[in-house]
């Protein structure tokens, strides 16, 4: 819904002037807004979003059109459409598929598993492509995915599940065992908008969770790591690459792990979220540098 929102809101154009808020100040504010970002300045934009949402907190076009300006360029799923284009994988796994949005962009040649425990999935998918209706939790316990893949390794691999740090995290400790060095894992909403939807618990329709933590953690507990993340709408697309998966760090101190990291406020990166969380601005040539390949 979030996505459809997005792209319905800046498909329309200026003269129309859609109704954006029941309030007529409000509506004033995030119209300005509008015209801002649409005359490159973007700061101005997410000013008078703040303050739209001081009057309005729960506007849900008021953290589109900031996030709009703060993050210009391809939506997530053009990114990962490029992705998928460029690294050409042999093997796709995706937890949270949802509706199918974001597997059926895996190529016809490409082994794709997608994991869900309620999948309702409305887009066509490609012949090798199959999905299992379970959580993420009980398919790495129940299923050897090296089988699953006919013996083969990850070579791309896509957690958008539950908006919750600790579930990210164990999903990316699954799959890292089952990858290769040179194998991507991508998450999603790993750069967060504003405090109260970076929470765990949804306040709004607009809502990353604290996923932003597994970005934090990773740095402190896998230097080893290479990682970044994209500054892609809605709410950015982490790339973690020279993975190990011999790497036991993250499974021996889970427990510890989640103790320290559940509990981080949103403080913690607010002053500096571009470096705390890696950004890459969203341009192809950037992106395509971070996976490794010409």
């Amino acid at each position: 819904m979030l996505m459809r929102m997005l792209g319905n809101l800046w498909r329309r154009a200026p003269a129309a002037k859609p109704r954006l808020a029941a309030d007529p100040e409000v509506q004033a504010l995030l119209e300005q807004a509008q015209a801002c970002n649409a005359d490159g300045e973007a700061d101005e934009a997410i000013a008078l979003c703040r303050q739209a949402l001081e009057r309005e907190p729960g506007n849900a076009h008021a953290r589109l059109i900031w996030v709009r300006a703060l993050m210009p360029g391809e939506l997530y799923r053009q990114v990962l459409r490029r992705i998928h284009e460029h690294v050409r994988p042999r093997t796709y796994v995706e937890i949270g598929v949802s509706k199918g949005d974001t597997i059926a962009l895996a190529l016809p040649e490409t082994l794709a598993l997608g994991i869900d425990p309620a999948p309702k999935i409305a887009r066509p998918l490609t012949p090798r492509t199959r999905i299992y209706a379970e959580t993420s939790d009980d398919f790495f316990a129940r299923y050897d995915l090296k089988a699953e893949l006919g013996g083969l390794p990850v070579d791309l691999a896509f957690i958008d599940g539950l908006h919750h740090f600790e579930f990210a995290l164990r999903d990316f400790i699954n799959l890292e065992r089952y990858c290769a060095r040179d194998s991507t894992i991508l998450v999603h909403d790993c750069y967060p908008l504003d405090e109260p939807t970076a929470r765990r618990e949804r306040v709004y329709d607009f809502w990353s969770g604290d996923v932003w933590k597994l970005v934090l953690c990773l740095k402190r507990y896998r230097p080893d790591l290479a990682l970044h993340t994209i500054g892609t709408a809605p709410t950015g697309l982490a790339v973690i690459r020279n993975l190990d998966s011999a790497s036991g760090v993250l499974a021996a101190n889970l427990g510890r792990i989640c103790e320290e990291f559940i509990p981080l406020p949103f403080a913690t990166i607010e002053q500096h979220q571009p470096e705390e969380l890696n950004l890459v601005a969203n341009e192809w040539g950037a992106v395509r540098a971070l996976l490794g390949t010409a």
